[in-house]
């Protein structure tokens, strides 16, 4: 038995980095699997401290590449929410769910994000106008993160459901 909970932990952790790594490739701004890989994470992994820091792992170690900045704690912030809302839907795994809390996830990653820039850059005046301004440049951004949050939660969701019909260890828990 507890070889096959390791086999689902290695299956689990190399489909979270391997989103993860999707940072790493050229793509449109924001277009990335690592929303997703948070979302899955919470979601997937047996224990809850595996739900946390094999995501947060995935993602310290693609910033260490790509680099910090100075609102990445609104970053971290998000994906925490992300992972929490993943772990609210491990009872509850359906289609729907997945695909409401991957839009929730996005929305708050947005609003987050997007409060940081306003009030720890340079970029917008500390004044309604500005924090308008600020999301208003952001919506684009906005549009490729739910694309890609939604898109790379099926791939994640769907192969591990893929792989739990071809090998039925992956589905003991």
């Amino acid at each position: 038995m507890k070889n096959i909970l390791s086999n689902k932990f290695a299956f689990l952790t190399a489909l979270v980095f391997g989103a993860a790594l999707t940072r790493l490739l050229p793509h449109y701004p924001n277009f990335t699997a690592i929303g997703a890989a948070a979302l899955f994470g919470g979601a997937c992994f047996e224990k809850k401290w595996m739900a946390v820091l094999v995501p947060f792992a995935a993602l310290f170690l693609t910033d260490a590449i790509i680099g910090f900045h100075t609102t990445m704690f609104a970053v971290y912030l998000s994906f925490g929410i992300t992972i929490l809302i993943g772990l609210t839907l491990r009872e509850r795994k359906s289609i729907l769910t997945v695909a409401g809390g991957s839009v929730i996830s996005s929305v708050i990653f947005f609003v987050v994000t997007n409060f940081a820039v306003w009030g720890v850059e340079g970029y917008y005046p500390k004044n309604t106008a500005g924090l308008s301004a600020c999301f208003t440049a952001a919506i684009p951004f906005f549009g490729t993160t739910l694309l890609g949050d939604l898109l790379f939660t099926a791939v994640l969701f769907g192969s591990l459901a893929l792989a739990k019909k071809k090998i039925p260890a992956l589905s003991l828990s």
